[in-house]
């Protein structure tokens, strides 16, 4: 894997323009713009049910939705619920407890747990008793594999958490960290109601170099209300000299008619598509001059940490959580909207707070739609994992497993990547297609070839509901 500065920078404008479009991030293949509602509670007990025959030790990995924040950050679009109210975590916390001990007598007791990630909203909402108290209730329902086999990771938001929580979430068994930062310029932070200071972020990176987490992680974000070069290369240049294990860089996608709170955001803050590509094209090489592994899209990573070697392995994963080093696990989603991947189908959970925790209260399970895979979803998922996480796809390797003529079955696909190859962003031989490193920006158009909902006249009006590539 080159490390290297991309030749002539990056992608020419031009290129970077062609392919600045709307598309899914491919956290899932099919998005969850084809979940449907007639997918229930017994289709998942069904789905689980096969999952435990299947393969009966099949690891585990379990997603946590924390939804609270105690602030309104105008740019997210995260589910969740603003409040500065703490009884209602509580509330909260006993109907999540309850769905970890109906969801834990689904599942074979010599499943293990190898991946426990709390997100959000805000987890460190919770204070550190209450979360304790939940990973005691995952030990008491799961088999949780031993703490030097398993990653237990929660995000942080540095606003309202201090060095003494840093050290109790250590104690507690969190080896992996991640910090939203987004950018440090106060005019951003004024913009997008996020005002959190340089000292005390660094503070707490160090408070969790000194707790000897294994990992740690941060969020920034490009293309933000009144961004620009000067201040950006600020916040990287403070970021590369903390040397984070793992950095995303994510673009700001303005979508008000979607997200309420960003109609918050002044028309007249916003950047320009130019200003966003010189932002980027400043990070990428930035990070990767600093000796970053740029491991597809939006994530970077030291050459030693566990993503950059899952990818020079080919054993790197992409789920709900974004790129992973646990591909082998079921995923289970737990609390309000999270989302289930078991055996070659997802499940959602309701969305609404209420509903969710009156199906709780009920003791059933809080599935409120999902969808089940047919064979080509399964094919084109698999090629999506593959460009996405190995960046090659081998055309017999992939034939031979589905019992298709590759070529034939993806003939229109292959036409059409006959441009990308053109614009250096993949090369195709009689085998194979191979990501190039210029390519590993646009993973996401690339794998947009092989998307047929894409393709359906009803599916492409739904392109609005997806952010931008670029």
């Amino acid at each position: 894997m080159s490390n290297k500065i991309y030749p002539q920078g990056l992608i020419s404008q031009d290129v970077m323009k062609k392919y600045d479009v709307s598309g899914p991030r491919y956290t899932s293949y099919p998005t969850a713009l084809q979940f449907s509602s007639s997918f229930k509670a017994n289709n998942y007990r069904q789905i689980v049910t096969q999952s435990n025959y299947t393969d009966s030790t099949k690891p585990l990995s379990l997603y946590i939705h924390i939804p609270f924040c105690e602030s309104l950050c105008y740019y997210c679009g995260c589910h969740k619920v603003i409040t500065k109210n703490k009884k209602r975590s509580e509330i909260y916390l006993h109907a999540l407890q309850k769905e970890i001990a109906l969801q834990g007598k689904l599942f074979n007791k010599n499943r293990e747990v190898r991946q426990v990630h709390l997100g959000g909203g805000t987890p460190t909402f919770l204070t550190a008793h209450q979360i304790r108290s939940l990973i005691e209730c995952i030990k008491d329902n799961f088999v949780l594999a031993p703490l030097s086999q398993c990653e237990i990771g929660i995000e942080i938001d540095p606003r309202t958490t201090n060095s003494a929580d840093i050290s109790s979430l250590a104690e507690i068994g969190f080896n992996r960290m991640s910090f939203g930062i987004q950018d440090f310029d106060e005019q951003v932070q004024i913009a997008i109601n996020r005002i959190q200071s340089k000292e005390q972020t660094l503070q707490l990176l160090q408070a969790v170099r000194a707790s000897k987490v294994e990992s740690l992680s941060v969020d920034l974000i490009y293309g933000l209300p009144k961004q620009n070069i000067v201040g950006f290369k600020d916040t990287l240049t403070t970021m590369i000299e903390a040397r984070p294990d793992r950095i995303a860089l994510y673009n700001y996608a303005h979508m008000p008619s979607l997200i309420k709170s960003q109609k918050l955001i002044k028309d007249e803050h916003l950047l320009s598509a130019e200003e966003k590509l010189a932002l980027l094209k400043l990070s990428v090489e930035s990070l990767v001059e600093a000796g970053y592994c740029h491991i597809g899209m939006d994530h970077f990573a030291l050459p030693k940490d566990p993503l950059s070697i899952s990818l020079e392995s080919g054993t790197l994963h992409r789920n709900f959580q974004g790129y992973s080093t646990n591909g082998d696990c079921d995923v289970i989603g737990l609390g309000v909207s999270a989302i289930s991947k078991i055996n070659g189908a997802f499940a959602q959970n309701h969305k609404s707070l209420p509903d969710y925790q009156n199906a709780i209260s009920h003791h059933e399970l809080a599935t409120q739609r999902g969808y089940l895979l047919s064979e080509d979803d399964k094919i084109r998922a698999d090629i999506i994992q593959h460009l996405m996480c190995s960046h090659i796809l081998n055309f017999n390797d992939l034939g031979a497993q589905y019992k298709i003529n590759f070529k034939e079955y993806f003939n229109h696909e292959l036409i059409k990547l006959e441009a990308m190859g053109n614009d250096g962003l993949i090369t195709i031989d009689q085998d194979t297609i191979k990501i190039t490193d210029r390519g590993r920006l646009l993973l996401r158009n690339i794998a947009m070839v092989f998307d047929k909902y894409l393709r359906s006249n009803t599916s492409s009006l739904n392109t609005i509901k997806y952010s931008k590539v670029l």
